[in-house]
């Protein structure tokens, strides 16, 4: 395996805490160096403050270590984005567009996380397939749009190798929700647990593409590690394992916490999730770097419950 270099922006979060974990159990602790705008709250002897809004200090933290991949991930997620649109905007643009520039100076290749939120109301909502219409209504999925389009442009125009996925909704007992529409799939479990009734935000019937967080992590490293002559898609690729609705999520549950209860109170988020794709046709993903998720939903329900019981003291 080639010796690598690995930077992390937006490590502190819900799939840079784990993405950070595996790649450090993958190249060596050493080889991996974590970044955010806040410390973590476990001391990382390889971490450092980094903006990457500041181009200038990520261009020097590239050149002190010689990196040779950068995982850009900080960003506003959907809902959050929706509350702070003009910030949001900027973080996720200009953020992606330094990474994008250090990247074309130093050789450097880069993953870049897309999401399903890039999709609008006009795609289809069965088996949404790679290549369609993309009109989203959030500030967050048109910077994914629009990002997926730079991306292509650094490759094509000055062959940076930048690799991307388009995530569906990620369910982590790891680390806590960040700030995205489908977080109810990782916050339900946990008043599960404390035999709290839960509220969702999204009504019964919402079915959204899902993914259990270590498949989403083994699917992140096997893009990156996969010979760029396979990469056959430089926006981004599509990205599926399974669908499932708060109702669904909430009877399997159940199965295992009888007493558990649910209520529904639909938010803002109910239009943000109205306008994403029920299930994605991933395909080209498979065929290109072979990928294949591990975990099932009923395997996902039971991991999420084992592990998060493990934790709490209802």
């Amino acid at each position: 395996m080639q010796e690598q270099q690995i930077i992390i922006t937006g490590a502190n979060g819900q799939l840079g805490t784990e993405l950070t974990a595996a790649l450090r159990v993958q190249y060596g602790g050493g080889r991996v160096i974590a970044t955010d705008i806040r410390q973590p709250a476990v001391t990382d002897i390889n971490f450092r403050l980094l903006d990457v809004m500041d181009r200038e200090a990520l261009g020097q933290l590239v050149s002190d270590t010689g990196a040779t991949i950068i995982y850009h991930l900080a960003a506003f997620l959907s809902a959050s984005g929706e509350q702070h649109p003009l910030q949001a905007w900027d973080l996720n643009m200009q953020g992606l567009l330094n990474v994008l520039e250090v990247a074309r100076e130093t050789g450097c290749r880069v993953f870049w996380p897309s999401s399903i939120a890039l999709f609008g109301e006009h795609v289809p909502s069965a088996y949404c397939p790679q290549h369609t219409v993309t009109q989203p209504g959030t500030v967050y999925g048109i910077s994914k749009a629009a990002g997926e389009n730079w991306c292509q442009y650094y490759h094509n125009t000055y062959g940076v190798d930048v690799r991307s996925i388009r995530y569906p909704g990620l369910i982590s007992h790891t680390a806590l929700p960040g700030g995205g529409t489908t977080d109810y799939a990782v916050d339900i479990f946990y008043h599960a647990v404390r035999g709290d009734t839960y509220t969702c935000f999204l009504a019964a019937e919402t079915i959204l593409p899902m993914m259990y967080m270590p498949d989403a992590v083994a699917g992140t490293i096997q893009l990156m590690e996969a010979p760029a002559d396979a990469i056959n898609i430089r926006t981004s690729y599509n990205f599926a394992a399974f669908s499932f609705s708060p109702e669904q999520l909430a009877t399997a549950i159940q199965k295992y916490i009888p007493e558990f209860t649910w209520r529904y109170q639909p938010d803002f988020r109910q239009r943000i999730a109205n306008s994403w794709p029920q299930d994605i046709d991933d395909r080209c993903a498979r065929s290109d770097w072979a990928w294949e998720p591990k975990y099932g939903f009923d395997d996902m329900v039971s991991d999420m419950l084992s592990a998060i019981g493990a934790r709490i003291t209802r």
